[in-house]
Formats: C-alpha cells, structure tokens, sequence
C-alpha cells in the first residue's frame, strides 16, 4: 500500500476514490470500502482513500472533540490489510480548512486522478462544510468521472458509526462495540518504561503508550495481547489515571501479563479489549490496592477458563 502527504499524487494511474475519517474503521466504514473495491474492480481502477490529519473537530475544538479510536498508524494497518492500493494523509490546518468544496473536489479529480467517487450520504467536507453529496455530484457530471453515495449501515436498527462506537466503549459494553467494529476493540504501541509501582506490587506490568491522552475507554479488563515473536498472550489492563496514586494524571494503559517475565521493553503490542471487569477506583491505601489487583487477576484467569 502506498502512502502519499496531501492532495497530490506522482503516478497518474486512475483511481476509485473514496473521503472521510475513518475513525475505528467500523463496519460501515468497512462496507464503504468493499463498495469501492468492487468499483474499482469492474473498472479497472486502483483504490484510494483520503483521510485526514488531525480530526477536524480536533483541530476547531480540541477539548471538545470525541475520544480517538484509533491512532493514524492503526487507521493505515487497517486499509492495508481491508486492500486499499493507496493512502493520501492530509494535514488538516488553518490553510486547509478554508479550501473550498468546488476546489476540492477538484483536486481529487485533477490532482488524484479520481475517475469514480464514493462517499457518505452525509459527507460534508470544504470550507465551512459547504460541500455535499448535490455538490459532488453536479461537478463530477461537469468534468466527466462518477459519483455515487453509499447508504448507512445498520446494526439491531442502530446506526454504525464512529460515535455509535464510542459510545458503546464509554459504557463498557464490549460485546456491542466488537458487533459494530467487526473485531474486538484495541489499542497498540510500543512498551515504555514507567515509574514501576507494578512490579514493587508484585504484578509487573508493559506499559503500552498511547497516542492520545483520551482514551475511549476506562477500567479493568481481561484481555489478549499480541507481541510480535511472543504470539496472543493473556492479561489483565487497566487503563485509566490511577487515583489511589496520582493526581490529576493522564491516562495509562498498563498491562499484566499472566505468567510472562520476558523483556519486552520497545516491543510493539496490539491489546485486545475482550471484557470490563470494574472502573477505576480510589483506594484507601495501597495495601488494599494490592488486594484488589490480586482479585482482578484471579477474576480474569476465571474468565479465561470459562471462555476456552
């Protein structure tokens, strides 16, 4: 797969295009692209896809903007393995929010070759969110390559969306993000070095860096850890600011591996989010965190055996 910075391309192979977020790249979003790869296929195209960098509400409202999903790296994993050709990664700044949406839609054609279109019924993109769909489709019948609108896809009669996905995560309903998702939710990065408390606790643990300090997510859960050379491992996480420690802390993701005592120090990691055993709490000393986590431990290995 390449991946190319912007709305430019130096091959000028034709292509079956497609615009937005991606946030989570859940079932609709993967339907969106086996649309556009089927597109592609009876034309003779290559895939594309255009995504951009920050979120834009992250870049207008920063602290009100939604909880990642996934990370930029983890959005690109994820359209290589779904068998998209090419990723144009936009940086999403003051210069490129005032971009109109004629001008736009313009350059995918032009510049990035775009000879069929697809996109969201309720994309909105260019300066002000002026453009849509009507927009769309009237230059591209103007300057001669297709468009066409995509519908939502439905779960129970539940919309899929990123904020759908969110929602269910925030809630610790697990099971309904995985129905949305199409897998189990997940976060990867590299192990770091932390301050240590969990191994003078006696329950060391990888702690995996996170891109973004809001996480969609909080708790203690049982989960299946990836490690390249080390295979699926099991575990408990908590992920949150450790209140019987820290004050007004950001959030880590801190990771005990059952019965593992290797250096994984720099390694990357995918975790598995499988089930939320409790929320964070704040307790009264560390003797009785350390008697909690005993219990989160057993709780999951329980899990475990009742989920072989």
């Amino acid at each position: 797969m390449q991946i190319l910075r912007g709305l430019h391309c130096p091959i000028h192979d034709p292509v079956a295009l497609t615009v937005g977020n991606f946030d989570g790249v859940h079932l609709g979003h993967q339907s969106l692209l086996n649309e556009l790869k089927a597109a592609a296929k009876t034309r003779s195209l290559k895939t594309a896809v255009v995504i951009f960098e920050p979120h834009p509400r992250e870049f207008f409202t920063p602290l009100d903007a939604p909880a990642r999903l996934s990370s930029l790296r983890e959005k690109l994993e994820m359209f290589e393995l779904l068998g998209i050709d090419r990723v144009h990664v936009c940086r999403f700044n003051a210069e490129f929010a005032q971009i109109s949406a004629a001008y736009f839609i313009h350059a995918l054609h032009e510049k990035l070759f775009a000879k069929y279109v697809l996109i969201g019924d309720d994309f909105r993109f260019g300066s002000k969110r002026a453009g849509d769909f009507a927009l769309m489709e009237k230059i591209a019948e103007q300057q001669g390559f297709e468009v066409k609108a995509v519908n939502t896809v439905k779960y129970d009669g539940v919309r899929i969306s990123s904020t759908a996905v969110r929602a269910a995560l925030a809630a610790g309903q697990l099971r309904r993000a995985h129905e949305y998702l199409g897998r189990h939710y997940s976060i990867s990065g590299r192990v770091v070095h932390g301050d240590g408390v969990g191994k003078k606790l006696g329950y060391p643990t990888a702690n995996v860096q996170m891109k973004h300090n809001r996480p969609p997510l909080s708790g203690i859960f049982v989960v299946e850890v990836h490690a390249a050379d080390h295979g699926v491992l099991r575990g408990v996480a908590s992920l949150g600011v450790r209140p019987t420690l820290k004050h007004d802390a950001k959030p880590v993701l801190e990771v005990h591996l059952f019965e593992f005592d290797q250096d994984i120090y720099g390694k990357k990691l995918r975790v598995e989010f499988l089930q939320k055993h409790r929320d964070e709490e704040k307790f009264s000393d560390v003797a009785a965190l350390t008697g909690q986590i005993a219990l989160d431990v057993e709780n999951a290995k329980k899990w475990f055996e009742q989920h072989e």
